[in-house]
């Protein structure tokens, strides 16, 4: 409501005070505009306060759900409101980000004015995220093995990572000896060969996709998102080899890159074996009508009895009609009285479908060859069907003869692919919300970290606190008997005399003039060298910890590792002496806090490993496109077993409460994010060297840079034994 001014009147800083510690995000409002939003509601919302209190209640979340919240807060508002159950609605920031929310209203009396004061809880929580997924990866884990299609899925690295039963039976490999080695051809060849789901992750071009498989009729499925499907023979699987059709599918990330492959195998082996029967058929068919056509009888009874015992369907077509099929194609569309109907066109989901067949197929069986196509076929009881349809022409030569159709049923085929991409789908939307729940974590561990440092720090602001205090104190001094000195000149000045410039001299003997020219500028020097350290060591823990930079920029890590090291200083300098090796760095594309993190959980871990006093040393370089960072000690050292482990969540050295065991796997998280690599070297006893390279241009777009150059190790406890720079 407005006050006398005819502006909204807000409740005072007094009625707000115990709203703005609350950790939940909370406003007030009597419909309308907000009256006032706490710290914790701005940060939900994306906007100072001022700003939030020009929003109407209404604009806050999505427009789907403006009606249901009207009808709550209407609810809300009335006189004889009752406490109304929370809600769920999809917040908007100013910056367009969406979160659903847990929306509760309370009606109470706030300086005297029926107010609603609203709380709304984040349920995007982070326990959730990784709960979906883990569930998620077990769905997806127990549909592939438990699948009746023979299937296996490789990483962006060309390692297997699932080989199901059904591949195992097809191959005879186990998934033992599949799971986690690179070589899936090991499952179908005796020698190493690229196989389709290989060529799919490395994105080969459509011509070596082709001539890689020219004698499988490699073919590129429409609207498959990459996918291709090839149809080739295996000599080694089984004692006579199998004829197996087989599909690979890209899986992609969030941003579309390829992470992997999927591969689905069917053995099409007694499908092609009716397929090549049928072939021999007729052309013995054929030649036996120009040779003896008294064989022809014969011939056409063995071609109508394999027709009728043929594992796949098998049908003459001519025109709109079907002039003849066999028992399987009848059991595959649901024939039960084995009458097809009379008009082709049935079988199809329309007329259009029907008539495009037709146009496509007609050119390539004018030339004698097959047609193979996957659409939809009508079951007798009218459900979809996906099949797999192979068109051979009856007579080259009179293409209104007809054709021959085989059909076969891959109705379960599409059903997993297509359960494989929906789960793969919500695989991408848990691992977006996993990244950002990783982020909140990092954060974390950094405020963490700045908070173990806060005693160093506040000690190395009091040192230079505490001298230009003194000074400030001797100052003091100095500033009083200047004053008394010119208070005896301006004494001299209303009353000369002998005796008024007798005070004069000795006023200025008192001042010791001579000594306060000397050591007045030597005294400021040192008080503004002292604020400037101090300054110095506030901003670099300010760019240290600050949130907003989160966009790509080109940096200087030479001066990150200068700030962070200024920042953890207390932590290190009464353990070891630091020695900076540093050459210049080119700037990089990186994101620059993060990678100051990763800095200051190396040089606090090194600090950390040395027991007693020791030394160490930062170095640095630029090489092949890449800089790499040094962050080496003179301390314990660590074993193999350690240094397998050092990388893995919550595994750590330090005593029950001392570490996370953190710290070092979020590093690898970040210089991974970045396209690069730690390497670790330690030798137990002399010290540990944790190197980081990082490329100078940044990742590329599928989040790699390839490999680092080589580099040989330094023994930096010999170059410290020695006195080296």
């Amino acid at each position: 409501m407005p006050d006398g001014s005819g502006h909204l009147a807000h409740p005072t800083g007094a009625a707000l005070s115990a709203y703005d510690v609350v950790a939940v995000p909370v406003l007030l409002h009597r419909g309308g505009a907000v009256l006032h939003a706490n710290p914790s509601m701005l940060r939900l919302l994306g906007c100072p306060q001022e700003e939030a209190r020009t929003l109407d209640v209404m604009s806050l979340v999505i427009a789907e759900d403006r009606d249901a919240l009207h009808e709550h807060l209407q609810a809300c508002l009335s006189p004889d409101a009752q406490e109304p159950p929370a809600q769920a609605y999809t917040l908007e920031s100013r910056q367009g980000v969406r979160r659903r929310v847990e929306w509760t209203s309370r009606a109470c009396a706030i300086e005297g004015r029926h107010t609603l004061v609203v709380t709304c809880q984040d349920l995007s929580d982070m326990q959730f995220v990784q709960d979906s997924l883990q569930q998620l990866s077990q769905m997806l884990h127990q549909i592939i093995e438990g699948g009746p299609i023979p299937t296996f899925v490789i990483g962006v690295d060309h390692r297997v990572t699932h080989w199901n039963r059904a591949c195992e039976r097809l191959t005879g490999v186990s998934a033992m000896e599949m799971r986690g080695a690179e070589g899936a051809w090991r499952g179908f060849w005796t020698s190493p060969r690229a196989l389709l789901a290989d060529l799919i992750v490395d994105e080969a071009p459509e011509d070596l996709l082709r001539s890689t498989y020219a004698d499988g009729d490699a073919r590129q499925i429409e609207g498959g998102d990459g996918a291709w499907e090839v149809e080739q023979f295996f000599p080694q699987l089984g004692p006579e080899g199998r004829w197996v059709h087989f599909t690979a599918v890209p899986l992609r990330d969030t941003a579309g890159r390829i992470i992997g492959a999927i591969e689905t195998l069917l053995d099409v082996t007694e499908r092609r074996q009716a397929e090549e029967a049928l072939r021999q058929h007729r052309n013995e068919l054929e030649l036996r009508v120009q040779e003896r056509s008294a064989e022809l009888r014969g011939t056409l009874h063995q071609l109508e009895a394999f027709m009728a015992n043929a594992p796949v369907g098998v049908a003459r077509t001519r025109g709109a009609r079907i002039e003849h099929h066999n028992r399987k194609m009848a059991e595959i569309l649901g024939w039960a009285d084995d009458r097809p109907p009379q008009d082709t066109a049935e079988l199809f989901r329309t007329r259009e479908e029907f008539e495009w067949l037709r146009q496509r197929s007609t050119p390539v069986l004018l030339t004698g060859q097959a047609w193979r196509q996957e659409m939809w076929l009508r079951h007798r009881d009218g459900r979809l069907m996906w099949v797999q349809l192979i068109a051979y022409p009856a007579d080259v030569d009179h293409i209104e003869s007809g054709a021959w159709w085989l059909v076969e049923d891959h109705t379960e085929v599409r059903r997993a692919q297509d359960e494989l991409r929906t789960h793969n789908e919500q695989l991408k939307a848990t691992l977006s919300k996993l990244e950002e729940a990783q982020n909140q974590l990092l954060q974390s561990e950094k405020m963490a970290s700045i908070g173990q440092l806060a005693a160093g720090v506040a000690h190395e602001i009091n040192n230079p606190i505490g001298f230009v205090s003194s000074n400030l104190h001797t100052l003091k001094g100095y500033v009083g008997q200047l004053l008394e000195l010119v208070g005896a000149y301006e004494n001299a000045q209303t009353r000369p005399g002998a005796e008024a410039q007798a005070a004069v001299a000795q006023a200025r003997d008192a001042a010791e003039i001579d000594y306060l020219r000397e050591d007045l500028p030597a005294l400021m020097s040192e008080s503004e060298d002292g604020l400037a350290r101090v300054k110095k060591i506030v901003q670099d823990l300010k760019d240290f910890s600050r949130l907003d930079q989160s966009e790509w920029q080109d940096a200087d890590l030479n001066a990150g590792l200068e700030s962070t090291l200024n920042v953890v200083r207390h932590e290190v300098k009464y353990k070891a002496e630091v020695r900076k090796l540093l050459e210049p760095l080119p700037l990089v594309r990186c994101l620059a806090a993060q990678l100051n993190q990763v800095f200051m959980n190396l040089i606090v871990n090194a600090s950390h490993a040395i027991q007693g006093h020791g030394v160490i040393t930062l170095a640095s370089g630029p090489q092949d496109g890449w800089v790499w960072i040094e962050v080496g000690d003179t301390g314990c050292g660590m074993s193999a077993e350690v240094q397998r482990r050092i990388f893995e969540p919550f595994f750590t050295t330090k005593p029950v409460g001392s570490g996370t065991g953190l710290g070092l796997s979020l590093s690898f998280s970040i210089v991974q994010k970045h396209g690069g690599l730690i390497q670790v070297h330690s030798v137990p006893g002399q010290g540990s060297t944790f190197r980081v390279w990082v490329p100078v241009a940044g990742p590329g777009p599928d989040g790699t840079a390839g490999t680092p150059p080589e580099r040989p190790w330094v023994d930096r406890q010999a170059q410290a034994s020695l006195g080296a720079p």
